[in-house]
């Protein structure tokens, strides 16, 4: 009896934190990037996030949504991916413009420093996705550039995958590189941190909610049973995220010398 006079309550707190979990999953991925984002917005300078995040999230994003259609998995993680998708994209059109706006004044600067009357000031060279230059390739002078690539990527992956559906082993490949992708999701600012051995420019909070994400997220995977790619590539991009966290307090108290190496101011996170 006492049992079922506590019904009434367990059910409605269950129903709560699971719709609750099932929020954090959906909009929890975006939280780590607001700070990032209004830092780019309030400095002008996008140096210090590599954009190549944004290029990991699309297509790990893309490839789990054409998984669900293999596989159906939990709306949640489906909503999650498209919600994600939105802001790469938007994290791409404010970083494509400040590094654009950017690289202009530089050369203004240089200009107006020569003070030479003979010469005529020339914009900075606009490089676009449709010229196929692979020295360039995601450093692209429009936002457009962007756009056209991850539909091209989206309708030939889409094609593939509408073909081979039927397959199991495609199937379950899609969804192991789906996940291992975004399980690689910290690997380019890690690298570029040790490039410039600094973590200077870089949001150490959006660092934070990456790691307290995903720890949430792979448990989220274990206890909902989710595909068991899910589960092992999520417990991999913990790792990489402590390994980032490491280098934040490496650098800290041990500073070291600059690479050797010299890169254009605008575009150090994005190469």
């Amino acid at each position: 009896m006492e049992a079922d006079g506590l019904k009434w309550l367990v059910v409605p707190m269950h129903q709560l934190v699971s719709w609750g979990a099932a929020g954090a999953m959906v909009f929890g991925g975006v939280v780590p990037y607001i700070p990032q984002y209004r830092d780019i917005k309030r400095t002008q300078n996008a140096e210090g996030f590599s954009t190549y995040v944004c290029l990991v999230l699309l297509v790990a994003n893309i490839l789990r949504i054409l998984f669900w259609f293999g596989r159906h998995f939990e709306s949640p993680l489906l909503w999650q991916s498209i919600i994600m998708i939105i802001t790469m994209l938007l994290m791409l059109k404010l970083c494509t413009e400040v590094r654009v706006s950017n690289e202009l004044n530089i050369k203004r600067r240089s200009f107006s420093a020569a003070d030479s009357k003979d010469e005529e000031f020339k914009a900075p060279p606009k490089r676009s996705y449709l010229d196929f230059d692979l020295n360039y390739f995601w450093h692209w002078s429009k936002f457009t550039d962007y756009v056209q690539c991850v539909l091209t990527f989206t309708g030939v992956t889409g094609y593939i995958t509408y073909l081979s559906l039927d397959s199991f082993l495609f199937v379950e490949t899609l969804g192991f590189l789906a996940v291992f992708t975004e399980a690689m999701l910290g690997v380019p600012q890690l690298y570029r941190n040790y490039q410039n051995r600094s973590t200077e420019g870089m949001s150490v909070k959006m660092v934070l909610m990456w790691t307290s994400g995903d720890t949430f997220k792979t448990f989220y995977f274990i206890l909902n049973q989710a595909p068991f790619q899910f589960s092992i590539c999520g417990l991999l991009q913990v790792f990489v995220d402590m390994a980032i966290l490491l280098q934040v307090y490496f650098y800290s108290y041990y500073p070291q010398k600059p690479a050797s190496h010299t890169t254009h101011p605008a575009s150090t996170k994005a190469l």
